[in-house]
């Protein structure tokens, strides 16, 4: 079953963040779900299996693109299409906003990048610039 995270699942989705190697020194996990479930145009979403919470992904529509985030299964319960099925529940959700694209980033080397590749997302040529405030 998949769900928005509610603020009660914070301790339970930033640990399945932690299982998954989702998070990075310089994001505050905590204050990325917060605003994530705080805001009217995004969302966490949390795939219970069994009762337990195995995989989840952050969406976002800015009003010009949709982006997904925190996109991550427990290594038990991959290859079993959960994957598949949130990043199409959260582009379901974006869709009903009425956001017209999806993207989201994946750092060189992570693995992932094939199972975008086998669920018909194409790889972008663009470069991503940050600055860190």
């Amino acid at each position: 079953m998949i769900r928005p995270a509610l603020p009660a699942d914070a301790a339970t989705v930033i640990a399945l963040w932690h299982a998954c190697e989702l998070t990075r020194p310089w994001n505050d996990p905590a204050a990325d779900f917060a605003r994530a479930i705080a805001g009217p145009t995004s969302t966490v979403l949390l795939l219970e299996h069994g009762g337990a919470a195995v995989g989840t992904v952050m969406a976002g529509y800015d009003g010009h693109r949709g982006w997904l985030y925190y996109i991550g299964v427990l290594p038990a319960y991959q290859r079993r299409g959960h994957a598949r099925a949130l990043v199409d529940a959260a582009c379901q959700a974006l869709a009903a906003q009425g956001c017209p694209k999806v993207e989201l980033m994946v750092r060189h080397g992570n693995p992932a990048a094939a199972l975008y590749a086998r669920l018909g997302w194409e790889r972008q040529p663009v470069e991503t610039w940050a600055l860190t405030l």
